[in-house]
């Protein structure tokens, strides 16, 4: 497997989610460089670390910590967690799929066993009402890591610009032809009335780019874009489903003052299997049903095992 090196220069860095998050909705220009989505991975890749018990060795991107390990009187292995800014490393994995090869943000590899937790992320600053566009794309890309790897836990991370005003919906990044949709849907005139042209885009521009409406409701774009992701989530058994996800999330950041970086709460709603809560809870959990219970042998040898 190999390592992509373009637009990936800047190594991994230790970050938490509310950096990331604010790295993500207060970045401005274009998103050719990919800056502002990096971050995110860095956070989920150092959480896979803090959190989920992975060597840093095992991750791509590599997060910044190496592991000591020490042996206690009675000759047990104790695991002592290091931080190196200079051991972080920086690419997407490529990945063999049933189709084609993949490039995934953020993978676990397990020696001898391959590929076995992959998150895939998705930054989106405008256009919210193109969101189900883009459904065929994602639960291809799911399904074809599927095929090649059925056990692989595939998780799929959505952050979302949570603009409320044309201001906001300004200055957010232009999106690069990756992220454009390729089968747009403009507002046709019947959805706008009769307007001055400068007025009828600028209606058009709400109708496109803004995520939250003054009542503080989100708009019907990203409402769709919830429901058709609840479709595809929750793959439990080796036998469900490969065209969905053991997990997925969803979540709003909020792009100025001082709540900038924060998720809004009321969206998803808690008791969404969207939301931000159950995420890395339901991947630890995946991963440990198919690699560690159900692989008793490649745990007990700590091949697949999660330190402590």
């Amino acid at each position: 497997m190999a390592k992509r090196s373009k637009n990936d220069a800047s190594p991994c860095q230790w970050i938490n989610g509310p950096q990331a998050f604010k790295a993500f909705a207060t970045h401005e220009g274009k998103t050719q460089s990919a800056r502002h989505i990096k971050p995110l991975h860095w956070y989920i890749a150092c959480r896979l670390v803090l959190e989920g018990g992975f060597a840093p060795d095992d991750i791509t991107p590599r997060p910044p910590f190496w592991i000591e390990q020490k042996r206690g009187r009675k000759g047990r292995a104790r695991n002592l967690l290091h931080f190196d800014p200079q051991r972080g490393g920086s690419g997407e994995q490529v990945i063999l799929g049933g189709l084609k090869t993949k490039n995934v943000d953020v993978v676990v590899n397990k020696l001898h066993v391959g590929p076995v937790l992959a998150v895939s992320c998705k930054g989106v600053t405008k256009a919210f009402r193109n969101l189900t566009n883009r459904m065929e794309e994602t639960i291809g890309e799911c399904t074809n890591l599927h095929i090649t790897y059925p056990a692989m836990v595939v998780g799929y991370f959505s952050v979302l610009r949570a603009n409320r005003t044309i201001e906001d919906a300004l200055e957010a990044p232009d999106l690069d032809e990756e992220d454009t949709v390729a089968e747009t849907e403009p507002a046709s005139d019947a959805d706008v009335p009769e307007l001055p042209a400068s007025t009828k885009g600028i209606e058009r521009m709400k109708a496109n780019d803004i995520a939250v409406l003054k009542d503080g409701s989100v708009v019907e774009g990203i409402v769709r874009f919830h429901a058709a992701l609840r479709e595809m989530t929750s793959r439990r058994g080796l036998r469900d489903e490969i065209s969905r996800y053991e997990a997925m999330t969803m979540a709003l950041i909020e792009p100025r003052g001082e709540e900038a970086g924060s998720v809004l709460a009321e969206f998803p709603p808690p008791e969404s299997p969207l939301h931000l809560t159950n995420f890395f809870r339901t991947l630890y959990q995946r991963y440990e049903e198919r690699f560690v219970y159900g692989a008793p042998l490649l745990s007990e040898r700590g091949v697949t095992a999660r330190l402590e």
